[in-house]
């Protein structure tokens, strides 16, 4: 499924001078730029996708063109990307699923390392351990000891396999030494309404996606990933002060081009990506929808991509996940 929209900037002569110096001297961009979101139209993804574009062309002086690009996990995406020419011209928002969780359980046609030049971390939500109202548990100490309780009479849906919201899931059942039925959906809207409808007992969702329910009392928050409380639920205990070491996973979003990127480009995307993120009024509108904006190098962005890849590759040979497709 794809869908393209022009976000375009029409500066004043004396702005472009200002805000890019780089392009003045190197020429770049001097034509709109396709960004590739791996997800079909809407959803929080898509949102942050148009929502940093729209101002992220004001900072690099040139305009971008978003395009959906959904099916297989963001498999299709980040081949699409991939293949691409290196000139700077097709960027891609990769994200936790593209180049961490999906590469860790299951052979896809590219490499999330090599085929990529990593550019800047976008932000990222944590996860939140939620349950139907219907259990018998208003705290995690007592979910943890329902669980133990009563082995694989509870369900919990995900995204899909090798998805975060599996993969946390997994985590959390392999450090409680419990047993809980996974059932895969294809993507997390399908598994709320079944979460919602008593199908499922219990999931492990972005927060992003699951503050509407939260607020809306139809399901019941536990606990958070991250290593601080989130401003949004102060009161909600993050599970590493809770005693779960190894808690810190996030849904992150970054922006990464094909391998080969020329570094003066990637320099430039990078300094321009990072003023956009870190600007107030940004951080203001994505810490509204539950997402922190998380500035990063290239390089540090790189590192980062690669722990996170080599920690979720080590729990899906842990827990023996593979999908074979």
């Amino acid at each position: 499924m794809q869908r393209r929209k022009l976000i375009s900037v029409a500066p004043s002569l004396a702005l472009a001078a200002f805000a890019a110096p780089g392009r003045a001297q190197s020429g770049y961009p001097n034509k709109p730029i396709r960004y590739i979101v791996p997800v079909a139209a809407g959803g929080g993804s898509d949102f942050i996708g148009r929502t940093v574009t729209e101002r992220w062309a004001r900072q690099l002086g040139g305009s971008f063109v978003v395009e959906n690009i959904g099916g297989g996990g963001g498999a299709i995406a980040s081949m699409t990307a991939a293949k691409a020419a290196p000139d700077g011209y097709t960027l891609m928002q990769g994200y936790v699923t593209t180049h961490a969780t999906s590469p860790a359980t299951r052979k896809l046609g590219y490499d999330p390392l090599k085929d990529f030049t990593p550019i800047g971390m976008i932000g990222g939500t944590p996860n939140v351990l939620v349950v139907s109202p219907t259990l018998p548990v208003n705290d995690l100490k007592q979910f943890v000891d329902y669980v133990r309780a009563n082995p694989a009479k509870l369900n919990f849906g995900s995204a899909g396999i090798g998805s975060l919201t599996h993969m946390v899931m997994e985590l959390f059942k392999q450090a409680i030494d419990g047993f809980i039925v996974h059932v895969p959906y294809r993507g997390i809207a399908p598994a709320f309404t079944d979460l919602l409808g008593g199908q499922t007992q219990t999931m492990f969702p972005g927060l992003a996606a699951a503050m509407p329910h939260i607020r809306s009392g139809r399901v019941r928050p536990l606990a958070v990933t991250g290593a601080v409380r989130h401003p949004l639920f102060k009161d909600l205990p993050t599970l590493i002060e809770s005693g779960f070491k190894g808690f810190d996973a996030v849904q992150w979003y970054g922006v990464v081009g094909p391998a080969g990127l020329p570094p003066e480009v990637v320099k430039q995307l990078n300094q321009t990506l990072n003023q956009t993120i870190s600007a107030a009024d940004m951080t203001e509108k994505l810490s509204a929808e539950a997402v922190a904006t998380m500035p990063m190098s290239p390089e540090q962005f790189a590192q980062y991509i690669r722990a996170d890849l080599a920690r979720w590759t080590q729990l899906a040979v842990e827990r023996k996940i593979l999908v074979e497709e």
